[in-house]
């Protein structure tokens, strides 16, 4: 039986969930949904039961001391709701927690029990997967739904991705099947450095989010900290020449793939995107997924084997000049 006393009401609801784990590469879409709840100060209703869909010894719980006594913090998902202002307000419902271990379907099933005595309208899932992006580019950023009214009606793209999911695949398909609207936001992250954090995709997921929802997302110190995550990954490589010579040519391979991208449909979004920020006031563990479905290589900053503890990376395909594409995520994206 679910609880949830002590929520108000809620205004147009929408869920928003990361995962950590497997979905969350860079740990991009947590802390997405982190910076969420710490912005708009969200309040903690209600939290799943570790026993039932963890296992400690791959999540250990943590042992902390308040006033003096010892107590324990268990790996779980939790659940929060906060208020957006504006003219339109509206609340969301943020879903933050680790990929389950065990009863995938059972879970899913209880967020969705959650969010039918919300009335959660739309379901929003942030992932991160690792790609041949360079990180000199702006992050890859895909919309896509099992829907095809949806992707028609939000301008997203259909999914047809086949091969291994993690637990925001199957989270969207239970939604389908529920027959709740959802949407899942993935953004590419470079494979050749990939560990946490990753400030600037977690920005650029955030920046989508706002696009697909029309409300506006304070971005605290993350604009500032994803300039200073590029000038130290731009040391990084250029220490090592094999490592510079592979970001250029992943450059070209992008910049080859998307001259679209500056067409006045992009240039539009973008002044969309500014207007809002002008008109409105400051605010009251393991691998990951990858382009081809598979598991994440090692970083480029903590790989055995190479020079400073780097591994060379490999040599990516030339792109394919009649389509521009470099491959396909499970979100159906170019990465």
């Amino acid at each position: 039986m679910i609880e949830l006393e002590g929520v108000p009401e809620l205004i147009d609801p929408v869920m928003v969930a990361a995962f950590e784990g497997w979905n969350d590469a860079g740990d991009a879409a947590s802390a997405a949904v982190a910076h969420l709840e710490r912005e708009w100060k969200g309040e903690v209703f209600a939290a799943l039961d570790a026993e039932d869909y963890y296992d400690f010894q791959v999540n250990r719980p943590t042992v902390f001391i308040d006033g003096g006594v010892r107590k324990i913090t268990w790996p779980t998902t939790r659940l929060s709701v906060v208020r957006v202002g504006g003219d339109k307000p509206r609340d969301l419902v943020l879903v933050r927690g680790i990929e389950p271990s065990m009863r995938w379907r059972s879970f899913c099933n209880e967020l969705l029990g959650f969010a039918h005595e919300l009335g959660v309208e739309l379901v929003v899932i942030l992932g991160a997967l690792l790609g041949d992006t360079p990180h000199t580019r702006p992050v890859p950023v895909s919309g896509v739904t099992s829907d095809p009214d949806l992707a028609q009606r939000m301008d997203l793209e259909e999914t047809k991705y086949e091969g291994p999911t993690g637990i925001v695949g199957v989270l969207q398909e239970a939604c389908a099947h529920a027959g709740v609207p959802a949407v899942s936001l993935w953004a590419a992250v470079p494979h050749y450095v990939s560990q946490p954090p990753n400030p600037k995709a977690t920005l650029a997921l955030l920046n989508r989010l706002e696009d697909l929802l029309d409300l506006r997302v304070p971005q605290g110190e993350l604009p500032e900290d994803a300039r200073a995550w590029q000038v130290g990954v731009d040391q990084l490589a250029a220490e090592d020449s094999e490592v510079a010579e592979y970001v250029q040519t992943l450059e070209e391979a992008r910049d080859t793939a998307e001259l679209p991208e500056a067409s006045g449909e992009a240039i539009a979004r973008e002044f969309e995107r500014y207007l809002r920020r002008r008109d409105v006031g400051p605010p009251t563990p393991g691998g990951h997924a990858t382009a081809d479905g598979g598991d994440s290589g090692p970083y480029l900053r903590d790989a055995p084997g190479g020079p400073g503890g780097r591994s060379r990376p490999p040599k990516p395909p030339k792109p394919d000049a009649s389509d521009g594409s470099e491959g396909d995520g499970e979100d159906g994206s170019e990465v």
